[in-house]
């Protein structure tokens, strides 16, 4: 019961955060009378802003409370173990050579040769050792960062893009002919998030230790192999149009864990709704707080970081 209530008060702080991004911006917005210019402003680009925030939010938060229980170690999320940096190789190499329209294509592909790769060099048998799999994601992380530094420098005028990509904007703007693509994007989301839950209980299973898991009858191998392909779908997707946005995926579990316990079944839709609020919060400080608009990816450092060396501090 009281984790619901819980849950609950989560879902009215999102509702909070999305209409105060709503009504904040350099441009404010009258929401009892528009004008045909805040009409505009506000369902061709705050509105799709904000969703992209929310499906973003809630995928990398959903995806790095999967990743840490099912690997059962803390520090597991997109970014750390390369998803991001494939999903981004990919939308660069999309930018550069002028396909812009298959960056979430390209944003996948990255994700999931990433997911392979880190699988192979993480698997003996038909076991996962978990440590080298986490080893093995920082390796391929750093390889793609290098790669993604030589693109950079041969491909000058695409710099803006890339840097865009690499520090997480969610000013992707929609065009009237594109905007089916956010609701894809959506829909795509909704039912991937909801598998990642339907998976709850098997996933504490797995937090258990791999021996533990195959004696209660789960399929510790196809499990996994399965929750990194989803995850891996949902992640691309997203980093394809947001770019890396880092800590969402790290902290977010932490505090849900802090909030109602370690049970998945309450934690993995819990960190969905506060990845969500957390992430389009940020976004709206980043476009509100200076003249310029701020990357995104750099609020969400600001305050991941303090929160993360806390916990650390905390556990220590």
């Amino acid at each position: 019961m009281r984790n619901r209530i819980i849950i609950g008060i989560s879902i009215l702080i999102l509702f909070a955060v999305i209409l105060f991004a709503l009504l904040t911006g350099s441009t404010s917005i009258n929401v009892f009378s528009l004008t045909e210019t805040a009409r505009k402003i506000l369902f061709g680009i705050r509105i799709p802003r904000i969703l992209l925030g929310i499906i973003t939010g809630m995928v990398l938060a959903t995806s790095g409370g999967v990743l840490q229980g099912m690997l059962n170690n803390p520090l597991a999320e997109p970014y750390l173990l390369g998803i991001s940096s494939g999903a981004a190789l990919g939308s660069i190499i999309a930018i550069i050579i002028n396909k812009i329209f298959l960056m979430p294509i390209f944003g996948f592909l990255g994700a999931l040769l990433t997911i392979i790769l880190v699988w192979q060099i993480g698997k003996k048998g038909k076991m996962i050792q978990r440590t080298q799999l986490i080893l093995a994601g920082i390796i391929i992380s750093l390889f793609f960062s290098a790669i993604i530094a030589l693109l950079m420098s041969i491909s000058q005028r695409e710099l803006g893009q890339i840097f865009s990509i690499l520090m997480g904007n969610l000013g992707y703007i929609f065009s009237k002919s594109s905007i089916n693509i956010l609701w894809i994007m959506v829909g795509i989301s909704v039912i991937g998030v909801t598998l990642l839950n339907i998976f709850s209980n098997r996933i504490n299973i797995l937090s258990l230790g791999d021996y533990t898991a195959d004696s209660l009858g789960v399929d510790v191998y196809k499990t996994r192999q399965f929750l990194f392909i989803i995850t891996s779908l949902l992640v691309g997707m997203v980093v394809s149009f947001t770019g890396i946005i880092g800590f969402v995926g790290l902290i977010i579990p932490h505090i849900c864990r802090i909030l109602i316990g370690p049970n998945n079944r309450y934690l993995l839709p819990m960190a969905g709704i506060l990845g969500a609020g957390f992430l389009v919060f940020c976004d709206t400080i980043a476009r509100s707080i200076l003249v310029i608009e701020l990357p995104v990816g750099v609020i969400t450092a600001l305050f991941g970081a303090p929160f993360f060396v806390y916990l650390l501090r905390k556990k220590s």
